[in-house]
C-alpha cells in the first residue's frame, strides 16, 4: 500500500530498507517520482515517459540527434531548465540573452503573452536553420510542458536531498521524525491530525496530553512511544504552558486545587485543560474537571484554595463521541479512533482507503471520509483534487470541472464527503475519478481544517 504521508511516495518496505544505500546521482530519480503523489496534467506529458523509459516500458527518444550530449542522463525528456535553454540554443542558435528571456518566460509569474512571443522567436530560428516541422512541434510541445512545473537542476537535487533525509529518518528514526513535524506545526501540507493517525499506522503509540507527564514540546518516551507536549493545546497562551512546567518542576501537584492555585489560569485556560483531558492525571475525568475549574475559590490565609469535592463524581464522563469533539477543539487532533471509526457503520459498502490497491482498473467503487485536501491548480483547467482520509489512509479522487461547478457548496463547505465514481489504478497511481458528490452526515462538531486551494 503506497503511503503518501511525508515528503515521498514509498511502495514497500523493501524499498524503504533501500534506502541509505541510494547514491546522489540517484537525487533526481527520486524529485521525478514524488511528483506523482499528486497527477496532473504535467504527469502524461512528462514524468510518466521519463518513468516508462527508466523501467524500460519505451525506448529512448532525443527529439533531435543535437539533444543526446544534453538529454542522455535524463533518457531524453528534459526534466532540469538547465537543460531546456541548451535545447534552444542548440536548435535555434539562441544566444544567452535569448536563453534567459525563455527562463523568465518559463518561471513561475509567467504571462502566457510573453511565452508566445519567445515560442515564436523560437519557431523563426528553427525554421531558418531548416528544422523539420515535426521537430519544431515537438521541441515546443516539451517547452511548453516542462513550464508548467520545471525549475533547476540546483533546486531539484535540494529538494531531492530533503526528501531522502525525511525520508531516512520516517523509516529508522520515526518516532523522531513525527515528533519534529508535531513541534514545528504549522508547516507541510498535512495536519497534526493525519500525522498522529499516519504515526499511530505505523505501530506508533501517542500518549495523549498530560499535566503530569508531558513537556513543553512532544517527547520519545521510547522508540516506539510518543508523548504529546502541552504545545499541542489550542488556547493556552506560551507564558501560562512554561508557568506550570516551572511550577511542576518546583514541586509536583498535590491536587487539583494545588494546580489552579499555582498557575493562576484564565477561565478559558481552566477549561481547555479540563475538556482536553489533561487533567485526568490529578484524579478528574472530563467533564467532571470541568465543574471543578469553574468552582474555584479564592485562597485562606495559608494560600490555599478550600479543599474541592471528591474525585469520585456523580457526573457521568463524556461519551466517545463527546471526546472526539473535546480533542478537535482543544487539540485539533485525537489520540482516540478516526472520526470515520464513528460513521462507518452508516455507509455500507464504502472502500476503506487501502483497499483500494486492491480495486481493478475502471471498477465503481463508493468512497468516504473527512476531506484534508481540496486542491484546484491553475494549470488543471478547472478540474479538482479531493483527498478523504478514514481510519485506514488517503483516498485521492479527482473531480471534472463541470461535477464541481454542480457541487461547489458541498465540496467546498463540507467537511466529511462521499464520493462514488471510476477507480484509476494504473502504475500504482491511485486514484477515484468522481461521478457523484454528497455530504456525509457527522454529528459531532470536528473542528478540524483542510489543507484548501493553497
Amino acid at each position: 500500500q503506497a503511503d503518501t504521508v511525508g515528503v515521498f511516495q514509498i511502495e514497500s518496505r523493501a524499498q524503504m530498507a533501500t534506502l541509505p544505500r541510494m547514491k546522489p546521482r540517484d537525487f533526481y530519480d527520486v524529485v521525478i517520482e514524488v511528483a506523482i503523489i499528486r497527477p496532473g496534467p504535467i504527469v502524461g506529458k512528462m514524468v510518466h515517459p521519463y518513468l516508462n523509459r527508466r523501467s524500460g516500458k519505451e525506448p529512448v527518444d532525443y527529439i533531435a540527434d543535437c539533444f543526446e550530449p544534453v538529454l542522455k542522463r535524463t533518457l531524453g525528456v528534459p526534466l532540469f531548465q538547465e537543460q531546456v535553454l541548451q535545447m534552444a540554443m542548440l536548435i535555434a542558435d539562441f544566444s544567452g540573452s535569448e536563453a534567459e528571456e525563455l527562463r523568465r518566460a518559463m518561471s513561475f509569474h509567467r504571462s502566457d503573452e510573453r511565452m508566445e512571443k519567445v515560442m515564436s522567436k523560437l519557431r523563426t530560428a528553427m525554421n531558418l536553420k531548416g528544422v523539420a516541422q515535426e521537430v519544431q512541434d515537438r521541441v515546443v510541445l516539451s517547452i511548453r510542458s516542462f513550464a508548467l512545473y520545471g525549475f533547476p537542476e540546483s533546486h531539484a537535487i535540494s529538494f531531492a536531498l530533503l526528501t531522502y533525509a525525511s525520508v531516512w529518518l520516517k523509516v529508522h528514526r520515526a518516532v523522531e521524525f513525527y515528533a519534529a513535524l508535531l513541534n514545528n506545526q504549522p508547516m507541510g501540507f498535512y495536519s497534526r491530525a493525519t500525522l498522529v493517525r499516519d504515526a499511530k499506522l505505523r505501530g506508533i503509540t501517542i500518549r495523549p496530553v498530560c499535566i503530569v507527564q508531558s513537556s513543553l514540546h512532544c517527547t520519545v518516551d521510547a522508540d516506539d512511544v510518543l508523548r504529546l507536549g502541552l504545545n499541542q493545546l489550542n488556547g493556552v497562551s506560551r507564558d501560562s504552558l512554561q508557568r506550570i512546567l516551572s511550577e511542576r518542576e518546583r514541586h509536583p501537584w498535590r491536587d487539583l486545587s494545588d494546580f489552579l492555585l499555582r498557575c493562576g489560569l484564565s477561565k478559558d485556560e481552566r477549561r481547555v485543560l479540563a475538556s482536553s483531558g489533561v487533567l485526568n492525571a490529578l484524579g478528574f475525568h472530563r467533564r467532571s474537571a470541568l465543574w471543578q475549574v469553574e468552582d474555584v475559590r479564592e485562597p485562606d490565609l495559608f494560600d490555599r484554595i478550600a479543599p474541592q469535592s471528591s474525585s469520585t463524581s456523580v457526573l457521568a464522563p463524556m461519551t466517545p463521541t463527546e471526546r472526539l469533539e473535546a480533542d478537535y477543539q482543544t487539540q485539533s487532533l485525537t489520540t482516540g479512533p478516526h472520526p470515520m471509526a464513528y460513521v462507518r457503520d452508516q455507509v455500507p459498502g464504502v472502500w476503506r482507503a487501502c483497499d483500494l490497491a486492491h480495486g481493478r482498473n475502471g471498477q465503481h467503487v463508493h468512497i468516504a471520509g473527512q476531506v484534508i485536501c481540496r486542491q484546484r491548480p491553475g494549470t488543471a483547467k478547472g478540474h479538482v483534487f479531493i483527498s478523504l482520509e478514514d481510519e485506514t489512509g488517503i483516498a485521492n479522487a479527482f473531480v471534472p470541472s463541470t461535477l464541481f461547478e454542480a457541487q461547489r457548496m458541498v465540496i467546498t463547505q463540507e467537511r466529511f464527503l462521499q464520493i462514488k465514481g471510476r477507480l484509476q489504478n494504473m502504475d500504482n497511481v491511485i486514484s477515484v475519478y468522481s461521478l457523484k458528490i454528497e455530504a456525509l452526515r457527522f454529528d459531532a462538531a470536528i473542528g478540524a481544517h483542510s489543507h484548501d486551494f493553497h
